[in-house]
Order: structure tokens, then C-alpha cells, then sequence
């Protein structure tokens, strides 16, 4: 099986690739995987990590306001789609899945009027446009959010499948009890994770410093990952406190795997991903979409979540210290309210969609095979029935021409007696 991935810009879209990639390596050893990106993008480094093949095209997203920049970004379209052309014709794929970002779009158009089989995953709840363009053209698209639904276009939505998004193994396999262990924090001790984003999110750095005061007073656990960029100054403004074993305030969060497990309650960003793995364990969380995201995806997933009784959102633009504060002390202090948005949250979550997502892919893969079998069967059939056809045409003709010389004969010997007489 030859399957070619294309997701790029943000790991929002590279990451889902890759789990996919890893599923499908899993279960067919011999399967050749083939990723394209762009060479700026996140996933020039990341994909090559993963021990995966990337190739790259020149492709770009277009600004909302027309000007000369624009008229660049058109040049380098049509460059991109020529090279996605002649990528697909030389690897020759079986399936093609687009993740996300500018560069699937050119990846998927190809394939689609190839009549090769595309899938696309959407990984938020308000879809992105390109993926909005390509679900008319693909031949399945799978959500990650139920409520996306509506957001598609009409002539779409028979193709659409709810699958979730798919969750890192360590993730899955995380628990509460070993993961305290490992982070030094007790059984009984309230614990709190926060982070703003892979890159950290300065107004919730500016947030949570009045409620790192408060828990440190409290003496309640946490990891608090600022984002490499803001690390230096938020230890600054943090001043003389003094922080226990179980406190712990880092630039970059290395090990999710036990932060989250470990914790009660997340406060964090919107995106995708992250929103996919609080739920996935059924944390309760306060959640701050970054403003400004494409299509204001981050706020649509929110409220997603929030609407279904997982979490609670507070808008950037509401953002203030003391109301960061007062909702996660309201929070830590009523278990009967952590309990139901855990309760609601582990119902949200999908640790399945990596299941679903494969077998999906497997039934259009199997789907594909099948048509072409019968499109070689019918071929033969047919090739059968003209030979047929053309042997019993040369018996005809063969007939004939035996028929016709023996008349000739009949006739030569009747004039040959008539000439005797």
C-alpha cells in the first residue's frame, strides 16, 4: 500500500499526519508512506524525526486584502500544483490524506481530478477554507468535532465522518497514581496544569501570576509551562516567592504525558490537539482560545467543549487575573463541580479516533481495490467476449468463403459438361 499525508504550517496539522502514519506503518509493515509539506514549514524538521520521507512544494496562503503580495502567492500556487502533480505521478499512491494548511490543498486537488481516493481530517470545530473548498472534491472527510458538521458545505456533508482527533500513545497510556509518583506530588494534594500553547501565551502568563501567589499561599500543587520566550521574565516577576518541590514553573513542558494525568484541573489554550488530549483522560479545564487563530477556530472549539459541560471558557479579550483566580479556587474548592466536568469530559474524549481514523482510511483504501478489480474484470470480460466475437466472425467468413468455393467448383464442373455436350 502506497499512502501519501499533507498537513503542514502548525503541529496542529503535522501531528495528526504523523499518529495517522504510525497507525497505518503498525498494521501494514510494507506500506510505503510519503509526506509532503512546504520547506518553511514546521513540519520540514518534525517529519523527518519521525523517521518519515517528506518532499515539498512551493505553496503559500493567501492574505485577506488584495494587493501585489497576493499576485506572489498566485505565481507560487500554480508552481505548487504543477509540483504536487508531479509528485503524485511518480509515487503513484493508493490513498491520499490531507491533515490541514495551505499545502494539502494543492496535494488533494490532484489527486481528487486523478481519481485517486483522498481523505481529508479536520481537526477543529469551525473548518479551515481549504479543507471547506477540497471536502466537495474528496472522497471522505473526517471531524473532529460533531458541531463542525453544520459548517460544511451541504453537498459534503454525505461524506462526512465523526472520528475525533487522534492522541499520542504516552498520552493514552498515562494514570493518575504513577504519574504523581513520578512528579513528586501526594495522593491527597489538589494539582492544577497550565499552559498557554507549544509557544506559551503572555496573557495567560500575565494571568497567572496573581494565581501562582494564591497557590503557593494554598499550598497546592502545579506545573506551569510560561513558553520558552516569556520564561526569564515571568521567573522575574515571580520576585522572592518561594516555591515547593511539587511547584514548578518551566519554559517548555517535556513530559505531558504525566503533567496530565497527574493533574485535577487544566488551563490551557484551544487548540486542537491539546483539547483532544485534556479530554481523552477526562480532565476538567479552563480553557482561553487565543484570539486572531484562522477562521477564530480556537473560540469555535471552546465553546465546543464548554457547551458540552467539559470545561469552561473565558475569551482573551475577558481575560483578567482576579477572574483566572476566583474560577480556578471556585473550581479546586467544589469537588462535586470537578467531578461532573470530569464526568462530562471523558465523554467528550475520543482515545478511539485513531482506531476509527484507520479503519476509515482502510475502507477506502479496500473500497478503491475493489473497483478497480471489477474495472479489470469487466476489461477482461470484454476482451473475452471481442475475441469471441472476432472467432466467430473469422468461422463466418471462413464458412463463407468455403461455401462460395464450393459453388464456384459446382458452377466450374457444370460448364465444363456443358462444353463436353
Amino acid at each position: 500500500m502506497r499512502v501519501m499525508l499533507s498537513g503542514g504550517g502548525t503541529g496542529g496539522h503535522v501531528y495528526p499526519a504523523i499518529a495517522i502514519a504510525n497507525r497505518i506503518k503498525e498494521e501494514n509493515p510494507d506500506a510505503e508512506i510519503l509526506f509532503v509539506g512546504t520547506q518553511k514549514g514546521i513540519e520540514s524538521k518534525i517529519v523527518p524525526d519521525a523517521g518519515f520521507e517528506l518532499k515539498t512544494v512551493s505553496v503559500q496562503g493567501f492574505k485577506r486584502k488584495i494587493d501585489f503580495e497576493n499576485v506572489k502567492r498566485a505565481f507560487k500556487l500554480c508552481k505548487g500544483l504543477e509540483q504536487s502533480r508531479r509528485i503524485i505521478k511518480k509515487f503513484k499512491p493508493d490513498v491520499v490524506i490531507g491533515t490541514g494548511g495551505y499545502v494539502s490543498g494543492p496535494i488533494l486537488f490532484n489527486a481528487s481530478i486523478r481519481k485517486i481516493p483522498t481523505i481529508v481530517h479536520e481537526q477543529n470545530s469551525f473548518p479551515g477554507v481549504t479543507n471547506k473548498i477540497l471536502s466537495k472534491t474528496v472522497t471522505k472527510v473526517l471531524t473532529s468535532f460533531e458541531d463542525s458538521h453544520k459548517r460544511f458545505p451541504e453537498g459534503s456533508r454525505d461524506k462526512l465522518v465523526f472520528t475525533g482527533n487522534p492522541v499520542r500513545k504516552e498520552i493514552l497510556n498515562a494514570r493518575k497514581a504513577p504519574a504523581r509518583r513520578n512528579l513528586g506530588i501526594g495522593e491527597g494534594k489538589k494539582m492544577v496544569l497550565c499552559y498557554g500553547g507549544s509557544g506559551g501565551s503572555k496573557k495567560i502568563n500575565t494571568a497567572m501570576e496573581l494565581v501562582i501567589k494564591n497557590m503557593v499561599a494554598d499550598d497546592v500543587a502545579f506545573v506551569f509551562a510560561t513558553g520558552t520566550r516569556f520564561y526569564d521574565e515571568f521567573v522575574e516577576k515571580l520576585g522572592s516567592i518561594e516555591l515547593k518541590p511539587y511547584q514548578k514553573v518551566v519554559p517548555y513542558l517535556k513530559d505531558m504525558a504525566n503533567a496530565l494525568a497527574a493533574c485535577d484541573l487544566v488551563i490551557g489554550s484551544a487548540g486542537a490537539i491539546s483539547l483532544a488530549e485534556i479530554t481523552a483522560l477526562g480532565k476538567p479545564s479552563i480553557i482561553i482560545p487565543k484570539a486572531y487563530t484562522a477562521e477564530n477556530h480556537q473560540e469555535y472549539n471552546a465553546k465546543s467543549v464548554e457547551k458540552q459541560g467539559a470545561g469552561v471558557c473565558i475569551l482573551e479579550r475577558e481575560l483578567t487575573p482576579k477572574k483566572l483566580n476566583d474560577e480556578v479556587f471556585k473550581l479546586l474548592g467544589n469537588r462535586d463541580s470537578l467531578i461532573d466536568m470530569e464526568l462530562a469530559s471523558k465523554a467528550v474524549g475520543r482515545p478511539e479516533a485513531i482506531d476509527l481514523i484507520y479503519k476509515e482510511v482502510m475502507k477506502v483504501v479496500d473500497s478503491s481495490v475493489k473497483v478497480k478489480s471489477k474495472s479489470k474484470s469487466e476489461d477482461k470480460q470484454s476482451k473475452g467476449k471481442k475475441s469471441k466475437v472476432s472467432e466467430k466472425s473469422l468461422k463466418e467468413v471462413a464458412d463463407l468463403e468455403g461455401s462460395s468455393s464450393e459453388k464456384d467448383e459446382d458452377m466450374s464442373i457444370g460448364i465444363k459438361k456443358r462444353k463436353n455436350k
